[in-house]
């Protein structure tokens, strides 16, 4: 459980002040000994890298302080929650699980006497704790959007032994709003190996991030790792696998973990790493540095990990782990795509040019007649949709490539016919047919051959966009249902089929837009975020950054823009935004504002 704001926060900074010994994050103003505890606007920190820590108990605190000192200990920066623990009693203490699970509130939670008839003027005391759910971390720091209404109990009793009031009664897990929920955790990309998909490029293995939220001022170095060892969380598992064998953790002596001033991480691992061999151990280490990487983006750059007896299993630096594995895109795109006002399939240089150009072959020219396209990652290679929806056409880039169509849709009308294709990174072809009479989800090995029907068993609606991740287990849909529309995020699972051939389904579909009522446009815009165009209930079209757990990213939502009718992001964040609108094709750098690059241009894509 937790408290929101910091103008009732009583939590200290870390440094010398006169008078306090400390300095008090909201002064040195006493607490009020009386009236019920309620939640009230945050005031966040200005510097989120000093660490903050609770009051305990004053003496004779009444019930109403010892909750709402316990809530604001709950947003303090205790590495065991020891400050917090103070207002309970020893059992309570023994039995309360801090890290079983975290609810966000939309505000601080409120806390108000139960109607039971008890007194303060009694032994014991209750309060309930209310709030509306956003979202619910659990135990394996997964997020998951929640809506509705929170309530919790929290039971006080008067101790014989001290005459001091303290909580023997809470729910279990942590409560707080979701403003010191933003500044007290941090999203982390953790990494593990795509288990159903082929090799990548050179026989590289294919990673696939593992979104968790830690908390941020609290060792998160020696958190990630602990986290990264337990394994992916339970959504990805089926998809995923680790190279650290089941069970390894860190040596029971160790508590915590640093970098030295070479920037090398050592980790201490237990017994069941002593016996890997050098090729697996260089694989865990590869986890290890990808997951730092993404923690402290210029900080860990070697690790090395080492046995239960302290002997040196591997080493790996930043350079042999890309060797080992291909980590999110294989290589930086090389040119941006849409399609011109001749309906043809043109490119424009990634770094910058304002001339488009043709693409080689047979989408290329007018003759294509098409309204969407994508490009296969390796750029050799695109598909074309027509004008009229009703063909896929999958064509060389290259002089003198000829068109065929590979999928044909019945759709009786533009709008229930194919949607715009996607590649994966195994150089799989994807597509949705939107036939009212038999809606489908199409996949072509290799962009050829026969097309597989994708089994989607939890799918509630029909597919209007498709657009599969580089690693190839996680694919992103704007699913309609009843004129809404909602961004879902599902998993891509293969298993052998008859004649040798695996039968491929999309499993555990989420939602990761549950307030927007519509989705109109997305695109992967790096590992584990996409960018989405649409709106809540009643609102305005905005376009905003959405994590794939549902999470909304620190930093800044893309500059707005009028009319936007469909984006496209690189999984290279480094690379501006694409977009049709009213303006045409216009482009977002970071730092900048959008600029028009042709008047003449619709269905910008990068390759994927």
């Amino acid at each position: 459980m937790g408290a929101e704001g910091g103008g009732r926060r009583r939590a200290l900074r870390m440094a010398a002040y006169a008078g306090c010994g400390v300095l008090l994050l909201a002064g040195c103003a006493s607490m009020p000994d009386s009236g019920d505890v309620r939640g009230v606007e945050s005031t966040p920190r200005q510097n989120a890298q000093v660490r903050v820590f609770a009051m305990p108990p004053h003496e004779n605190a009444r019930p109403a302080e010892i909750v709402q000192g316990f809530l604001e200990a709950l947003t303090g920066d205790d590495p065991q929650y020891e400050t917090a623990r103070k207002y309970l009693t020893e059992s309570a203490s023994r039995r309360w699980d801090p890290d079983g699970s975290t609810t966000v509130l939309t505000d601080g939670p409120n806390a108000v006497p139960e109607p039971t008839g008890s007194r303060e003027a009694g032994d014991e005391y209750a309060f309930t704790l209310t709030g509306s759910k956003v979202a619910v971390v659990d135990a394996q720091h997964a997020y998951t959007p929640a809506l509705g209404d929170y309530s919790g109990t929290v039971h006080l009793t008067m101790v014989k032994k001290t005459h001091q009031w303290r909580i023997d009664a809470l729910p279990q897990g942590v409560v707080m709003g979701k403003s010191d929920f933003q500044r007290n955790y941090m999203s982390v990309n953790k990494y593990y190996y795509a288990s159903n998909v082929p090799t990548a490029t050179g026989g590289r293995l294919s990673t696939v991030a593992d979104p968790v939220y830690v908390r941020s001022k609290v060792d998160p170095v020696t958190s990630m790792v602990r986290t990264l060892l337990k394994g992916p969380t339970r959504w990805l598992a089926p998809v995923a696998t680790s190279g650290f064998p089941r069970g390894t953790a860190l040596r029971k002596d160790v508590t915590t973990l640093s970098p030295d001033d070479q920037n090398k991480l050592t980790v201490p691992l237990d017994q069941r790493a002593d016996r890997v061999g050098r090729s697996q151990c260089t694989k865990m280490a590869a986890q290890l540095l990808f997951t730092l990487q993404d923690l402290t983006p210029t900080g860990v750059n070697r690790v090395e990990l080492q046995g239960s007896g302290g002997r040196k299993l591997c080493e790996l630096n930043e350079e042999r782990a890309e060797i080992i594995a291909a980590h999110s895109m294989a290589k930086q795109p090389e040119y941006e795509y849409f399609i011109d006002g001749k309906h043809r399939l043109v490119r424009l240089s990634a770094s910058g040019s304002r001339d488009p150009e043709p693409v080689l072959g047979a989408l290329g020219e007018t003759e294509a007649n098409l309204r969407a396209a994508a490009v296969s990652r390796n750029e050799d290679t695109a598909a074309g949709v027509s004008a009229d929806g009703q063909n896929l056409y999958v064509a060389s880039m290259a002089s003198g490539a000829s068109l065929g169509a590979v999928v044909v849709s019945q759709g009786a009308s533009p709008d229930d016919r194919l949607t715009t294709p996607s590649w994966d990174g195994g150089g799989n072809l994807w597509v949705a047919d939107r036939d009212q009479k038999q809606p489908r989800l199409l996949m072509l090995r290799n962009g050829a051959g026969k097309p597989v029907e994708v089994r989607t068993p939890g799918l509630d609606g029909r597919i209007d966009a498709v657009r599969v991740a580089a690693d190839g287990v996680r694919i992103a849909l704007i699913v309609e249902k009843k004129g809404k529309t909602s961004l879902q995020i599902g998993r891509v699972q293969r298993e052998s089929g008859n004649g040798g051939e695996s039968d491929v389904s999309v499993l555990g579909l989420r939602s990761v837009t549950p307030q927007w009522e519509k989705v109109t446009a997305m695109s992967w815009a790096g590992t584990s975020r996409l960018v989405v165009v649409g709106q809540e209930s009643g609102g305005v079209l905005q376009m905003r950054y959405v994590q794939v757990d549902g999470s909304t990213p620190t930093g800044n939502s893309p500059a707005s823009l009028t009319g936007v009718k469909q984006i496209a992001a690189s999984e290279d964040e480094r690379l501006p935004l694409v977009a049709y609108s009213e303006d045409g094709i216009v482009r977002l750098s970071a730092g900048a504002q959008w600029q028009k690059v042709v008047k003449e241009g619709t269905a910008p894509v990068y390759p994927g």
